[in-house]
């Protein structure tokens, strides 16, 4: 039985510490991933506490039946398309200097963000997943609600881009 059942159960009984433990276990993860995925880290704080309460809301519903944390990341997923949906705009501001990129300088890793920002919807939300969040492809493929041929496209055809805007600059 794994740890994220246990906390699930114990949430279901109205165990407070549960709840804090979940929450600082996953908070830092799912604010990186809607920081890039929305751009600007106030909306990303935002997207993230509405993640979590959808997930508390849906909680008596939930069914454990892997990990927690990829309802989280499908959550998450929804709450940043709702964003973009309402907002109907492309966002165009710079990452956080609190996104989850690895660079060794500042000048290399604005480069990677905005690489990143380049990069359509469909293939930039798999790549996060891929690159920045390190998921494993079948994870990525549960969450997204994909094959995992897709998934691999995705993947491939992020490298290459990501590669030719690198070049680029």
């Amino acid at each position: 039985m794994d740890r994220d059942f246990l906390l699930v159960q114990k949430m279901r009984m109205g165990d407070e510490e549960a709840v804090e433990s979940f929450v600082t276990k996953y908070y830092a993860r799912i604010l990186s991933y809607c920081q890039v995925q929305i751009g600007d880290h106030g909306y990303a704080e935002d997207m993230t506490q509405e993640t979590f309460e959808r997930f508390f809301r849906s909680l008596k519903q939930y069914r454990h039946y892997g990990k927690a944390a990829n309802y989280l990341y499908v959550i998450a997923a929804n709450v940043c398309h709702d964003y973009h949906r309402k907002r109907r705009e492309i966002v165009t501001e710079t990452l956080s200097e609190q996104a989850d990129v690895r660079a060794d300088n500042p000048e290399a890793r604005l480069d990677v963000q905005m690489a990143f920002r380049r990069l359509p919807e469909e293939i930039r939300e798999t790549a996060i997943l891929y690159f920045l969040q390190e998921r494993k492809q079948k994870d990525i493929a549960a969450m997204l609600g994909i094959g995992l041929p897709l998934v691999k496209y995705r993947i491939r055809r992020a490298r290459e881009l990501l590669t030719a805007y690198l070049r680029d600059v």
